[in-house]
Formats: C-alpha cells, sequence, structure tokens
C-alpha cells in the first residue's frame, strides 16, 4: 500500500497545475482520503466534471440516495481544472458515426442537447452560487487563409445540418467579426451564441461544494487500484455499492485492461498577465466571447474574469511509455507556438508578459465519438471520450448516467451516444507512430496552408485517424 500524501504538499502540486488552480481563493484545503471499508448505493471514481455532475444529479433525482466519490488526487485535479473554459454547444465527436448507427433524426436531438447543456451549466451555476465567471456571450470562430475560410463554411452549413438554425449559428463576414473583437488578418468567421465562458476550476470545486451540501460524500487523495461490479478497491479500503460509475476519461488508460480504450493526448495553454481597462476598451473583445481559429492545430482562447488572455492548443508530444506524466503538462516548443498565435491573432497582447503554461491530458476514443453506458445486470457504468469538448459534454454524460443508474426513461437515455461502442487503438508502437505521424502532418499542413494559401491534400491519408471536419 502507498502513504498518503501529505495535505500540504498535495495543494502545492495543485495550484501548480493550471492558472485556475493557482488562482482559486485561499485557503484550499484538501477532503480527508478513504481510511477503511465504506458501503454506499453509488460509488463513482473520478472528482471530474463527469463524476461530480453524475453525484449531482443522482442526488437531485433521489436524494436518499447514498453516493460516494473517490478522487484519486484532488477535485479538479485533472483536465477539470486545467481545460480551457469554453462550455459549448456542438457534438463531442464525428456526426457521421452517430447518424450511421443511428440516422440523422438521432444527431439533431444530440445536437439540441448540446445548445440545452450550456445553459443547464448556467442554470446550475445561479442556483447553486458557484463563483466560476460564467458568461454566455458565444463562441468566434476566425479564419485567417482561404483553406480556413473553406472550412468555416463548411462547419456553418454541417452544424445545421446537425440540428443547429441560423439562431444557432451565422457565417460573418471581416466587419461583422471587428463587431465583436479585433482580431488581425480575419477573412471570415462563423459566430455561435450558443457558448460560454467559464473558469473550470471554481466550477468544479464549486460543483464538489453543492454535492457536499446535497450530502454526497467525497473521498480526496483516494486512488482507485480495482473498478468491479458492486466494488471499488483502493489502497486503504473497499468501497461497496449496487450502482459503480467509473468517471476517469483519460485517466482510463492507468487501469488494468484498459490501456488502450482512449489515445490520452495533451492539450497545452498559456495566459497572460491581467490587461488594463483601456485596452480592452480598445480592443473591442466582448466580455465572456470564445474565440478560436480553423487551423488544423487550432487555437481556443478566452478573456479571463480578471481581464488576462488565456490561449491553449494541441500539438504536445506523444511520449510512448509515458502516455500520462507531469512531464507533459508543458512543452516549449507548443508554448511558443501559442505565444505566436497570441501575438499574431490578439494585437491588445502584443506585449504581454506569459505568466502561466500549463496543460492536461484529453481522451480519444479511436472513433473520436464520446460514449455513455450502464450496464443494469453488473451496476457498472462509463463515460468519456469528449476529445476536449468535455465542459458541456461532461454535464450531458452525468444526467444521463444518473437516468441510466436510476432506470429513468428520459430522452436523454436514447441519445446516440448511450452504448455507443469505439474499437481500440491499435497496441504500442503503433498507437505512437499514428499519434506522432498525426502530430507531424497538422503541423506541416498549417505550415503550408498559411504559406501558400491552398488547402494541404496530405492530410488524406491520415484521414482515418484524425479528429472529425
Amino acid at each position: 500500500m502507498t502513504p498518503h500524501l501529505s495535505s500540504s504538499d498535495t495543494v502545492a502540486r495543485y495550484r501548480a497545475s493550471s492558472l485556475w488552480l493557482d488562482q482559486l481563493p485561499s485557503p484550499v484545503v484538501a477532503r480527508s482520503p478513504l481510511s477503511g471499508d465504506f458501503t454506499c448505493d453509488a460509488v463513482i471514481v473520478g472528482g471530474g466534471y463527469t463524476g461530480l455532475w453524475a453525484a449531482y444529479y443522482l442526488k437531485l433525482a433521489q436524494p436518499d440516495l447514498r453516493v460516494a466519490v473517490l478522487e484519486a488526487e484532488m477535485v479538479g485535479f485533472g483536465p477539470s481544472g486545467r481545460n480551457g473554459g469554453w462550455a459549448t454547444a456542438g457534438i463531442a465527436g464525428s456526426a457521421k458515426v452517430y447518424q450511421r448507427r443511428h440516422g440523422s433524426d438521432a444527431v439533431v436531438r444530440a445536437t439540441r442537447e448540446t445548445c440545452r447543456a450550456v445553459d443547464e451549466i448556467g442554470d446550475v451555476v445561479v442556483r447553486e452560487r458557484i463563483d466560476c465567471g460564467y458568461v454566455k456571450a458565444g463562441m468566434l470562430s476566425v479564419a485567417t487563409s482561404t483553406p480556413q475560410a473553406d472550412r468555416v463554411r463548411q462547419n456553418v452549413l454541417a452544424a445545421r445540418a446537425a440540428g443547429m438554425t441560423d439562431d444557432d449559428i451565422q457565417l460573418l463576414s471581416p466587419e461583422q467579426v471587428a463587431n465583436l473583437a479585433e482580431v488581425s488578418g480575419v477573412l471570415n468567421a462563423s459566430f455561435s451564441p450558443q457558448a460560454a465562458r467559464v473558469d473550470p476550476a471554481r466550477l468544479a470545486r464549486g460543483l464538489a461544494d453543492a454535492c457536499q451540501r446535497l450530502g454526497v460524500r467525497i473521498f480526496e487523495r483516494t486512488r482507485a487500484h480495482s473498478i468491479e461490479p458492486k466494488a471499488v478497491r483502493c489502497d486503504h479500503g473497499t468501497v461497496r455499492a449496487e450502482i459503480v460509475l467509473r468517471a476517469t476519461e483519460a485517466y482510463t488508460t492507468r487501469l488494468g485492461g484498459s490501456r488502450r480504450d482512449y489515445l490520452p493526448l495533451y492539450s497545452l495553454m498559456i495566459a497572460t498577465e491581467p490587461l488594463g481597462a483601456d485596452a480592452w476598451a480598445a480592443h473591442h473583445w466582448k466580455d465572456g466571447l470564445l474565440i478560436g481559429d480553423r487551423h488544423h492545430l487550432f487555437f481556443y482562447a478566452q478573456r479571463t474574469a480578471d481581464g488576462r488572455i488565456a490561449i491553449g492548443g494541441r500539438g504536445a508530444p506523444y511520449r510512448l511509455g509515458r502516455p500520462l506524466d507531469e512531464s507533459n503538462e508543458r512543452n516549449e516548443d507548443v508554448c511558443r507556438r501559442l505565444e505566436a498565435a497570441l501575438r499574431a491573432s490578439f494585437p491588445v497582447a502584443a506585449e504581454a508578459k506569459v505568466t502561466h503554461h500549463w496543460g492536461g491530458p484529453l481522451a480519444v476514443p479511436r472513433d473520436w465519438s464520446m460514449t455513455v453506458r450502464f450496464d443494469r445486470t453488473t451496476g457498472v457504468g462509463t463515460a468519456g471520450g469528449y476529445v476536449g469538448h468535455g465542459v458541456g459534454a461532461s454535464n450531458i454524460a452525468g444526467r444521463t448516467l444518473a437516468d441510466l443508474a436510476l432506470g429513468r426513461g428520459t430522452e436523454l437515455v436514447s441519445l446516440p451516444w448511450v452504448d455507443h461502442s469505439s474499437r481500440r487503438w491499435e497496441p504500442e508502437p503503433l498507437r505512437y507512430f499514428a499519434s506522432s505521424a498525426i502530430m507531424r502532418t497538422l503541423a506541416a499542413a498549417d505550415r503550408y496552408e498559411d504559406r501558400h494559401g491552398r488547402r494541404a491534400r496530405y492530410t488524406m491519408p491520415l484521414r482515418p485517424f484524425l479528429p472529425p471536419s
């Protein structure tokens, strides 16, 4: 058995993991770990968004249910406390994958649910008085080259085919973009009002507090080593329950027999120092507006509640033998690329100092499409594979897991990701070679398109491994 980390060491390591965790109000105190066997009605492994949402909705639906959450580190330590703070509509995965199996109507229903999820998060934030900077001001996706502009137009058409209306997504001219934010070199953009900014760590911790007020037991610094029907075995005790939910996302790959369920990829971020009110006034960036671009290795950015720009992107190298490791959370090449995108896209940040650099893992299924499932015969459920869309998708997954576990025949349990099955990734080193090839090819495609203004067609051989366009 491994000893518990001291509370002070845990908190220091926790705060160093992202801008959001670093800025949490003091004091931050680690919750007590499991110390002995425990019995309840439902046990959830994972104290990120999925696990917390599932616990929250289980207790709302059935207040007398005894619910426990087990978290290996501290609530929000993983991607829930490190992501870009984008609560957005849109399917986490491939609409084509779901449509082939369930039809176009199921895709439309799924898309509409992702729109509702953005408002559902906002409703909970208000109801539970969670101070997480939630502002629903929409999302702007900008194009700065002809191939990107083509992708913007195609994505607008695809979004409407998947169930979004003209009110949900619009194609904008450069002049219309200027009314929302000053972004250099824009050729066109799409805008969706179905998006909100959040401070992700404060959302996670506020949700945990709300769960505790409802009576959920949360054990931190409690690593699960075995997840079985009716039991979760940890270092210092076993939790027994009729309902066992696994909400471990990318960390699923550390569990026995699950290493190939996902490709764990790191998304990295940087943040500037706070910018002054005069700078923001000159820049015209609407508070709460989310901004991303349409590079293959795209960036995603938010104007934070305290006036910073936090910007992130993909491209961190995949490490053979250590796909999940704290050494992967920072990478100087990616940091330089993000800083270049920051300076090039946002004149307001031309001279701003970068104060934070961090990252976190996301779970990529083989078909890039999320799954929610619950086996009534064993009482075991799981959800994950959000491919970087976890703020909104996890809310849907948590509500769906609660309904499935309680046998509630809601609209949620008929959505196309319920019982969806993705085939496993290839074994190492094939998975390593595939991941490395994806990142090299996408980076090369971006360089080619930026230089020549023409679509880079040599991504086509890797299309079976790539995310939905």
